[in-house]
């Protein structure tokens, strides 16, 4: 038993007034892989809980986050009073310290503090589809200082919470379960409007990502300077290739045009030349 004493006393490290020994070691490894064996139990518990409650995917990964950040402070708190070192008299010797990292460190304060809103508020959760600065983007990760997210050209993008708390953010995935969409076309003035309304109609329902129970609706929006200009509306579920979607539209629509000989006009231009006579 002796020899254990002796082992766990010895000395590893000495500075000033302080010293690590192997005890306070093994007890700073043992805070750290019972902190991990912690978070891994409560990460199981609760996605576990989620499938079979059908709870928000979002919610539970908030929620997890926020039990994360809480219990590795604690966890590095006791670590500090492992080997000697007492936080509260840390913290208070280091306050002026700390007012001047503060302050060159404000934006990324803030964009903690955005994360903190974002992880208790839930008005982004993951897996939603945001419009930041007109680049859709399906978020994958809420952190306690920045967000990752995908956008549409499968490229991972890097948002600081601080520009979804603060910015005009469009948040996709809030609306309801199908969002309205649309795309317009002119066509040549002699064409049949009826015919055209048909044929616009005809084309979003060939989409498999459109349903025939969705509403839609073709309708004339105006008279161009060398088209007749239509407008067809109509319901997805698609947001984040909606894109894609409505290329494969327009294909449709441009197929059928050919085969029911209506055109698709470009600008012209009438140009009346006047001789003048002696």
């Amino acid at each position: 038993m002796e020899i254990i004493n002796n082992f766990l006393e010895f000395e590893l490290f000495h500075f000033k007034n302080h010293s690590l020994t192997v005890f306070e070691l093994i007890s700073v490894i043992g805070i750290f892989f019972i902190t991990k064996l912690i978070l891994w139990l409560i990460s199981k518990t609760l996605f576990r809980k989620t499938r079979l409650n059908k709870l928000d995917k979002g919610s539970s990964f908030a929620l997890f986050q926020l039990i994360k950040y809480i219990i590795w402070i604690l966890a590095i708190a006791l670590m500090l009073e492992a080997i000697g070192i007492k936080v509260t008299l840390l913290i208070a010797g280091s306050a002026a310290l700390l007012v001047g990292i503060g302050l060159g460190l404000q934006q990324i304060f803030n964009d903690i503090l955005s994360g903190i809103i974002l992880l208790f508020e839930q008005s982004v959760k993951v897996g939603d589809i945001l419009e930041i600065d007109g680049d859709k983007i399906i978020i994958q990760e809420i952190g306690l200082r920045t967000s990752k997210g995908m956008n549409v050209r499968q490229i991972i993008v890097i948002i600081p919470n601080s520009q979804i708390t603060s910015n005009k953010v469009i948040n996709w995935s809030h609306q309801t379960q199908n969002t309205l969409f649309s795309i317009d076309v002119g066509v040549d003035y002699k064409s049949d409007v009826d015919l055209v309304i048909d044929i616009l109609e005809q084309s979003v329902l060939e989409h498999p990502e459109v349903k025939k129970s969705d509403l839609l609706e073709a309708r004339l929006t105006g008279f161009g300077n060398s088209s007749l200009d239509f407008q067809i509306l109509f319901f997805s579920e698609n947001v984040f290739y909606i894109e894609k979607v409505k290329s494969d539209i327009r294909k449709i629509i441009r197929r059928k045009f050919i085969e029911n000989n209506i055109n698709i006009p470009f600008p012209q231009l009438d140009l009346h030349l006047k001789s003048k006579v002696d």
